[in-house]
């Protein structure tokens, strides 16, 4: 049975980390392609071919930094959980 929830929990990283990246491409992609990189254009005031590629990349990258640190909490989250229903155990012998 540990060998299943420990798998399921590796599936919801695996999941997560990937749909957050999804969702980052599909803003870089949104944001370079179908409004031409107008990100760039309003705030840093580059236009044209480079802002629909910074554009592109600026959301791509920050899809990618936000999917890892979405999936570290969840690992770090569980691996809290797991620590304390270690220890757990130990607390109700001490009594």
């Amino acid at each position: 049975m540990k060998f299943f929830i420990i798998n399921s929990f590796r599936l919801m990283v695996y999941v997560a980390y990937l749909a957050t990246l999804l969702v980052g491409f599909v803003l870089a992609y949104y944001n370079g392609v179908v409004h031409k990189g107008a990100f760039m254009q309003e705030v840093f005031n580059i236009g044209g071919t480079l802002g629909q590629i910074l554009t592109m990349v600026f959301f791509a990258v920050g899809g990618w930094v936000i999917a890892s640190v979405v999936a570290g909490l969840i690992v770090t989250l569980l691996d809290i959980r797991d620590d304390i229903n270690d220890r757990l155990p130990d607390a109700r012998k001490a009594d």
